[in-house]
């Protein structure tokens, strides 16, 4: 083809030519695999500026953001014209008269061998920038030859920009470099810029500010204003002098300007993922098969998230947990004092440290090094050091070793809490425990914990579910049952957690608001322990259960998440629900990307979770009951109703509250996260002394606020015909108030219509403990108010006329006063 070209120099430049388009074709196309990645038209036109995603609350509050880039872009019209004037003057000063390629800039580099400048425009710039040109996915096999590997990306720059300038304007190229140039200190964009260094917008930056911001693109570890201020300044007014060459800046202003001190004020983004949070993660969690099945990245493709939680109720329940928690340590430390509080099932102590010491990874390395010299490796971890540890009173610097740290956060109380709505499903609260920074595992979802008492509702509900009614009653007794344990008959001889029995027929309701372990323990055998798991997986527990006598008494590990769920569907009128974290995520432009709702499946009747809220309401309404303790606080204007459960596991380890109102289910769990440390006793420890007041103080703060959303009220009125006998009396004696606080009793005080006079009983016990299936529970270390058995008729008069005696010297020892 080229021989028909007589003119030989037509025809070698012909030559020339063609060579030219074969060699940017297969530059393009990647010809094999020589010259690595190329953008494509439709990655130029969505380009991808690795843009963080953004977390907020339901009701708009910008509360994270997810990035591998600390970014956020803004449009053209938000940015400061001395940002781009500034930029303009010192990076491309032909900026809007070239096509991408600056020609003029590129002979005189050739010419001076750079010694003048280089020759990259902007435009080249974001080339290189966005779509990483120098990276290796965009290298090919010439990567290994020197001069050829930079020619090639110097050439796909030029290409890159050509077609970056055909088809964007000239402000949207400039706009979309600020949006994704790095400033150093993991700051990406003019926003996060300004933001970070001067506590502005971008487009309140002044001229000295902008000048500072262009000034460190030259270098911005080297002109790093925070490290090196004096370089930096140096480097702000030579900005400032190329301004000035270039007509953006008077002589005049030069003069001032360059006299003016930097003026740095650091900021932080609302949206920056430095303070991390329990919410924040799980929310990651929460989304991860929905990035993986959709094949994005939250960390770069630039989403905004809109998560259930109500930033109003966010708050109440941080700060009730703040408030509460800082008591509870308080308390801890004054029982333990200097004594350390880790022991077991018998109260032996246990040598906590050195156990937690064992299992760290780098023990079994330091026994390698030191050929399992324990002198040498106990040096170490004894050995003191700065630290940084957590206190109520904020972040404290301090000297401590590694044992030192163990020892100190192995006394730590912690918590999780959540609250649900559960018509819609949606979790209103996520509490994962007191410090994210400290403390990274989350106890709502991912610590689970005996749930002692908050289990028993599950056997009532079989016990409903067979067909028993609130009304039925059995005997506080001793019992004994009888089980199968490895082919091999055994008993279990559940207490109550005073030792005593009253004695007494109680209805199932005043049973479960009592929380009495016998009754429970009864209720159990006759419907089967199967059946009482078999109804805590069908309400929504789905972590394993193991079936044993004392199932009811929760000596198996659950998730504050899953109590929530399953009490949910009491609420939901029998039907389970599936909480859901996210509402819905949308770009950047809020066009909707994805939309997540509940799902639902009914499992109760009406009925039957119309009667369990009745049973639960108990803890309220029935003598003794466990949520009595509610009464302290605020909680009930406008004949308002609370349902709820506390729970205490054996030793006083792990504490708990389920509260239910007509809206919400909340759950609250407190403890160590080293099993071992735990309360002394109930009066410190229980539930009802440690959970319940965290529900307490959060609920307050809700209804208080009359935008919160939710307000007083009583429990919905049942829909469908109630069948089963709630019209059970249960009888109620007099009790002196000024020395027993009634409301704080919880399956100590056996109440009969009866009883001979007690001795005063300073705050008694609340809580029953979880009994093990092969042993019984200690008993409470204090004087509780031990009930009589029922009199006979002749003691019954016996009593009466010791009463008649002594009511007339009373009155006879008064007229004499």
């Amino acid at each position: 083809m080229f021989k028909e070209i007589k003119n030989k120099y037509v025809r070698y430049f012909a030559l020339f030519v063609f060579f030219i388009i074969i060699f940017f074709c297969a530059l393009q196309l990647n010809f094999l695999w020589l010259f690595g990645y190329s953008p494509s038209y439709a990655d130029i036109k969505k380009p991808a500026q690795r843009v963080g995603s953004e977390l907020y609350t339901s009701d708009g509050v910008l509360i994270g953001r997810y990035f591998k880039e600390n970014r956020t872009p803004v449009n053209f019209n938000e940015i400061s014209p001395s940002v781009i004037n500034a930029l303009v003057a010192t990076e491309d000063i032909r900026f809007y008269k070239h096509s991408g390629i600056d020609i003029q800039a590129v002979g005189r580099a050739v010419v001076g061998m750079g010694k003048d400048g280089g020759a990259s425009t902007i435009t080249q710039q974001l080339a290189k920038n966005l779509y990483r040109t120098r990276y290796s996915k965009s290298s090919g096999f010439v990567k290994h030859i020197p001069l050829v590997r930079t020619l090639v990306s110097k050439l796909k720059e030029w290409m890159t920009a050509l077609k970056l300038e055909s088809n964007y304007s000239k402000n949207d190229i400039i706009t979309m470099y600020l949006n994704t140039v790095s400033f150093g200190n993991n700051t990406y964009g003019i926003k996060t810029a300004a933001r970070i260094y001067f506590d502005k917008e971008a487009k309140e930056l002044s001229t000295t500010d902008a000048a500072l911001l262009v000034g460190m693109l030259k270098g911005t570890s080297f002109y790093n204003p925070l490290k090196y201020p004096e370089r930096t300044l140096d480097r702000r007014n030579t900005v400032l002098s190329q301004m000035n060459k270039y007509n953006y800046l008077s002589k005049d202003s030069l003069t001032l300007l360059s006299k003016q001190p930097m003026q740095l004020k650091e900021g932080k983004m609302q949206d920056s993922s430095d303070g991390d949070s329990y919410l924040r993660a799980a929310v990651d969690k929460y989304l991860e098969k929905w990035c993986e099945e959709n094949n994005v990245d939250l960390y770069e493709d630039g989403f905004k998230i809109y998560t259930t939680i109500d930033s109003k109720l966010q708050g109440y329940a941080e700060e009730a947990v703040k408030d509460q928690m800082r008591i509870l340590q308080r308390r801890f430390y004054s029982v333990w004092g200097n004594e350390d509080p880790w022991e077991d099932s018998e109260r032996k102590k246990v040598d906590y440290p050195d156990r937690a010491k064992k299992n760290l990874p780098i023990y079994a390395m330091l026994q390698k090094k030191f050929n399992n010299n324990a002198d040498s490796v106990d040096a170490y971890f004894n050995k003191k050091k700065k630290m940084k540890i957590f206190t109520y009173k904020g972040d404290r610097d301090t000297l401590f070793s590694t044992m030192d740290s163990i020892r100190y956060y192995g006394k730590i109380l912690n918590t999780g809490m959540m609250t649900m709505e559960p018509k819609s499903g949606k979790i209103k609260v996520w509490v994962g425990g007191i410090d994210h920074k400290f403390f990274k595992y989350d106890h709502v979802n991912q610590s689970k914990r005996q749930a002692g008492s908050t289990f028993k509702p599950f056997a009532y509900l079989a016990a409903l579910e067979s067909g028993m009614s609130p009304c039925d009653t059995f005997v506080d007794k001793p019992v004994k049952i009888a089980y199968q344990n490895k082919g091999k008959t055994e008993y279990w001889e559940p207490k109550n957690a005073d030792w005593s029995n009253s004695y007494q027929e109680m209805s199932l309701r005043w049973a479960m608001a009592k929380s009495v372990n016998t009754v429970t323990a009864q209720v159990t055998e006759k419907v089967g322990w199967d059946n009482v798991v078999k109804w805590a997986h069908e309400c929504g527990i789905e972590s394993p259960l193991q079936s044993v006598p004392s199932v009811s008494l929760g000596p198996n590990d659950v998730t504050v998440y899953e109590m929530v769920r399953a009490y949910g569907t009491f609420l939901n009128e029998g039907v389970k629900v599936d909480p859901i974290l996210v509402e819905k995520i949308t770009d950047q432009n809020d066009n909707i990307i994805e939309e997540f709702t509940a799902k639902t499946k009914r499992v109760l009747t009406e009925e039957i979770a119309w009667l369990m809220l009745y049973m639960f309401r108990g803890g309220m309404e029935e003598p003794g009951g466990t949520s009595q303790a509610l009464w302290e606080w605020d909680l009930f204007g406008k004949n308002n109703q609370i349902g709820g459960k506390t729970g205490t596991s054996s030793d006083y380890v792990d504490a708990w509250y389920m509260g239910i109102t007509k809206d919400l289910v909340t759950g609250v769990w407190v403890g160590c996260d080293e099993r071992t440390a735990h309360f002394q006793n109930g009066e410190q420890g229980e539930g009802s002394r440690t959970a319940l007041p965290i529900f307490a103080k959060f609920m307050e703060k809700v209804y208080h606020d009359p935008n919160s959303g939710y307000t007083y009220g009583q429990f919905p009125k049942a829909k469908v015909e109630i069948t089963r006998n709630i019209n059970c009396v249960t009888p109620r004696q007099q009790v002196d108030t000024a020395e027993v606080d009634s409301t704080q009793i919880d399956s100590l005080d056996m109440e009969v219509p009866i009883i001979e006079e007690q001795p005063p009983v300073s705050k008694p016990e609340t809580e029953v403990q979880k009994v093990d299936d092969k042993k019984t529970t200690e008993p409470v270390k204090q004087n509780p108010v031990t009930p009589a058995v029922p009199l006979t008729k002749k003691e019954e008069r016996e009593l009466r006329r010791k009463q008649r005696q002594e009511e007339k010297e009373k009155k006879k020892n008064g007229n004499d006063n």
